[in-house]
C-alpha cells in the first residue's frame, strides 16, 4: 500500500494542458467558505461559509450579486438551487447550517440576469442594455425572501439536495440521519421519510439524474441508496470499499461514455460491448474519501421476468410485464477503472462535469485535479494485485482507464479546498457557447473560476 504520508509521484506531462486562474469573486467571505452551487440556468453562483450569510456572485463579471443573511444562527454547510419550476421568474434555495435546521430562500430574477448571447457582452462582461449595478441594487425585487424554516434535524446539517423534479428536498446531517421533505405547496413541506441506515455523520446527498434515486456518503466509510418502495422510502443498496470516511458523491451525466478510439482499432468490437453494458446501467456514481481515493461504481442492470405465462389465444391479450424480483440494485466498483491518486491528503470534493464528462476533485492538501477517461485495449488493462482494492471478485473490470489532464497545486495557497464543481462560461473570456470552468471554494473563504485548457 502506498505511503499515506508521502507525496504523490510526479505528473507526466498533459500534452500542454493547464488550469489558468479566470479570477476570484469579489469580495470573498471573511471566513471559511464551504460550498458554490452555479445557477442551473442563470449566470449565478451561490456561495455559502462559517459567518452565517450566502453571497450570490454574477458569473458575468465575478462581483457580488446579492446576498443571503439572517435565517440561520451558526454556519450555513450547504446550499442547493431548486432545479424546477418557475425558473424564469423566480429563483429558489436551499441551505443547511449547523444550526441543524434548513431553510428555503426565494428571488424574483431581474430581467438583465438572464445569460447573454456571445456577442452581447461588453467589455466589462455584463449584458448591454441591463442597467447599471447601482440600478440593480436599488430594485426592491432583489432582495431575497426567507420562505420557510425546516427543522427536524438533532444536529449540523452537512448536505442539502433537490431531486431532479423539484418534488423532492434531501437533508443529511451529523445526527446520522437522512431525512426527505416533499414539496407539497409553495413554502409547505412535509416529512416523508427518516432514513437512519448509516452509523456515523452523513457528509453529503445526491439525487441520480433521471430518476428519484438517493445517494448518501458517510463517517461510516460507506455509501448507501434509496428508493420510495409503495408507500416508503428503502436502503436498496450499501457500498463498500472506501476504506475512511466518503466525503462526497456525484452521478455521471446521463449517457456519458469514455473518450473511444477510431472504429478501426482492432479492440473496438469489444468496446462497442462494454459500451452497450454502460448504456443499460446508467449514470454511474462516482466518490471520493479521507482515504485519498476516489472510486467509481456501476450499477447492474436487473434481469427482468415474466410475471406471468402468455394467455390463450380465447381470453383476452394482457400486455406483458417485466418486473424485477426485488427492490435491492447491485452497484459494483469499476477498479480497473480506478482514478490516479494524486491527493496526499483527504479529498473533500468530486464534481461530474454534465457536459464533457470530465472529474474535478478537491481536498485537503490544496490540490485542484481534472480527470478524463479513456477506453484502453483489454490486454493493457491492469492484471490484479497491489491497488486493486476490495472489489474482489465482485468489482467491475473496465476496458477503460482515467488520466489527469490538469492539475493545480495550491489553489488556495496554504489553504484547504473544501468544494470544487462545474459550471458554464458567461464571461467575455469564454471561447464558446459550452465551455466549462471550474469554481474552488476554500477555506481562505475566496472562490477562485479556473478554465481549463486544452489546446
Amino acid at each position: 500500500m502506498a505511503d499515506l504520508q508521502g507525496p504523490p509521484p510526479p505528473l507526466p506531462p498533459a500534452a500542454g494542458r493547464t488550469l489558468t486562474l479566470v479570477s476570484a469573486l469579489s469580495p470573498p467571505s471573511s471566513s471559511r467558505a464551504w460550498l458554490s452551487a452555479p445557477h442551473p440556468y442563470l449566470p449565478l453562483v451561490a456561495t455559502c461559509s462559517s459567518d452565517r450569510i450566502v453571497r450570490v456572485y454574477s458569473l458575468l463579471n465575478f462581483k457580488l450579486h446579492s446576498q443571503i443573511e439572517g435565517g440561520h444562527k451558526r454556519s450555513i454547510r450547504s446550499c442547493a438551487w431548486k432545479p424546477t419550476g418557475n425558473f424564469r421568474t423566480e429563483s429558489v434555495l436551499a441551505t443547511g447550517s449547523f444550526d441543524a435546521s434548513a431553510g428555503i430562500w426565494r428571488r424574483w430574477n431581474d430581467q438583465g440576469e438572464r445569460a447573454p448571447p456571445r456577442e452581447a457582452a461588453d467589455a466589462d462582461g455584463q449584458e448591454s442594455g441591463t442597467g447599471t449595478e447601482k440600478e440593480e441594487e436599488e430594485d426592491d425585487d432583489s432582495d431575497w425572501r426567507f420562505a420557510v424554516i425546516l427543522d427536524g434535524h438533532e444536529s449540523e446539517i452537512k448536505s442539502v439536495a433537490w431531486s431532479p423534479s423539484g418534488q423532492y428536498l434531501a437533508t443529511c446531517s451529523r445526527d446520522k440521519s437522512v431525512w426527505i421533505w416533499e414539496e407539497l405547496d409553495d413554502d409547505t413541506f412535509e416529512t416523508i421519510a427518516v432514513l437512519q441506515e448509516h452509523d456515523g455523520d452523513v457528509k453529503s446527498v445526491v439525487w441520480h439524474p433521471e430518476e428519484e434515486l438517493l445517494a448518501s456518503a458517510s463517517y461510516d466509510d460507506t455509501i448507501r441508496l434509496y428508493k420510495e418502495d409503495v408507500d416508503d422510502w428503502l436502503c436498496v443498496a450499501l457500498l463498500k470499499g472506501h476504506a475512511s470516511t466518503v466525503w462526497a458523491i456525484d452521478f455521471s451525466p446521463p449517457n456519458h461514455t469514455p473518450i473511444l478510439p477510431p472504429s478501426s482499432s482492432p479492440e473496438y468490437p469489444l468496446i462497442a460491448s462494454h459500451l452497450t453494458t454502460l448504456r443499460a446501467s446508467g449514470p454511474r456514481l462516482i466518490s471520493c474519501s479521507d482515504d485519498r481515493s476516489i472510486r467509481v461504481w456501476r450499477r447492474t442492470p436487473p434481469t427482468p421476468t415474466p410475471t406471468s405465462p402468455a394467455p390463450a389465444q380465447d381470453k383476452p391479450r394482457i400486455p406483458s410485464i417485466l418486473r424485477t424480483s426485488s427492490s435491492e440494485q447491485e452497484w459494483l466498483e469499476e477498479t480497473s477503472a480506478r482514478l490516479p491518486q494524486r491527493h496526499n491528503r483527504a479529498v473533500y470534493s468530486v464534481a461530474w462535469s454534465k457536459r464533457s464528462g470530465r472529474v474535478v476533485s478537491g481536498g485537503g492538501d490544496g490540490r485542484v485535479v481534472v480527470y478524463e477517461e479513456r477506453f484502453v485495449a483489454p490486454s493493457d488493462l491492469p492484471k490484479g494485485g497491489e491497488g486493486e482494492g476490495e472489489g474482489g471478485e465482485n468489482a467491475a473490470r473496465e476496458p477503460a482507464e482515467w488520466v489527469v489532464v490538469a492539475e493545480m497545486e495550491a489553489a488556495h495557497g496554504v489553504f484547504e479546498v473544501n468544494h470544487v464543481c462545474w459550471a458554464t462560461r458567461f464571461d467575455k473570456g469564454r471561447r464558446s457557447e459550452d465551455e466549462e470552468v471550474i469554481l474552488s471554494t476554500g477555506d481562505d473563504g475566496i472562490v477562485r473560476v479556473w478554465a481549463l485548457d486544452l489546446d
